[in-house]
């Protein structure tokens, strides 16, 4: 019994760190972390107070909001070491915000998630801030989780494309299996993924998963913008650079490296 209280707290410490993680840099309230978590106010609290206790959460206290702490921060460098992909991607980013002058996007699948790990800001001074790092999104839901989802094994994929109760009821009927389905399979023909405006009305994205040694789509290059910027045209020129820098980044990836 206690083995399964042991692992019921670690699930609701792991939980409270990711509601916290997914407000970014604003940090959220108790009040916040309750209503996003589902646990009782008081079971919230507790785990905060422990946490902080720990350096692995920060209290504002003029703000009243809770923030990641300075532990986590230690761990998520130690950790870093192994999943050096971010460094691998920065001139992939660079060279995508450069060519094209919209803001450029690595995230990485974590479950049935996508998480955005670091960005390049293109030159284009209008930009859409839909996607920053910390970002979470369920898988078909962003151009990136849509770019993953669509290449991942039919066995594994469809699962996560049915379970869409959640899913439309948070990012609307254009979300839900069916039109899921039409996206991936555009996305397999295209070799990229097109999400337009179905998170934010007028901010569109292109996807491009990036694949793992054994062949698995595990990240995903994205590009980000206002809807006049991807149109017919330019739309098809900028799944194409981005292609290329995917394909690159899966290169490198499968590299065998000192």
């Amino acid at each position: 019994m206690s083995g399964i209280q042991g692992t019921q707290v670690v699930g609701r410490v792991a939980l409270v760190l990711r509601v916290i993680a997914r407000a970014g840099g604003a940090g959220l309230s108790l009040t916040g972390i309750v209503r996003a978590s589902g646990l009782t106010r008081p079971t919230v609290h507790r785990l905060l107070k422990a946490l902080a206790a720990d350096g692995l959460l920060d209290f504002d206290e003029a703000a009243g909001r809770w923030h990641l702490g300075p532990e986590l921060y230690v761990m998520g460098a130690v950790a870093a070491g192994r999943f050096a992909v971010e460094h691998l991607a920065r001139p992939a980013l660079r060279r995508l915000a450069e060519a094209t002058g919209e803001s450029a996007f690595l995230s990485i699948r974590r479950g049935d998630e996508t998480v955005c790990l670091a960005r390049e800001e293109g030159s284009f001074p209008v930009r859409s801030f839909v996607l920053y790092e910390g970002k979470r999104f369920p898988l078909g839901v962003a151009s990136a989780g849509i770019a993953i989802l669509a290449f991942l094994p039919g066995g594994e994929a469809e699962p996560i494309i049915s379970d869409d109760a959640a899913r439309t009821a948070e990012y609307g009927p254009t979300h839900a299996a069916g039109p899921l389905r039409e996206r991936l399979a555009e996305t397999r023909e295209l070799g990229y993924s097109v999400n337009p405006g179905l998170v934010v009305e007028g901010s569109y994205g292109l996807g491009a998963a990036v694949f793992d040694p054994s062949g698995r789509p595990a990240w995903a290059l994205s590009l980000t913008g206002i809807e006049p910027r991807f149109r017919p045209g330019r739309r098809e020129e900028l799944g194409e650079q981005l292609l290329a820098e995917a394909h690159r980044l899966s290169t490198a990836i499968a590299s065998p490296r000192p």
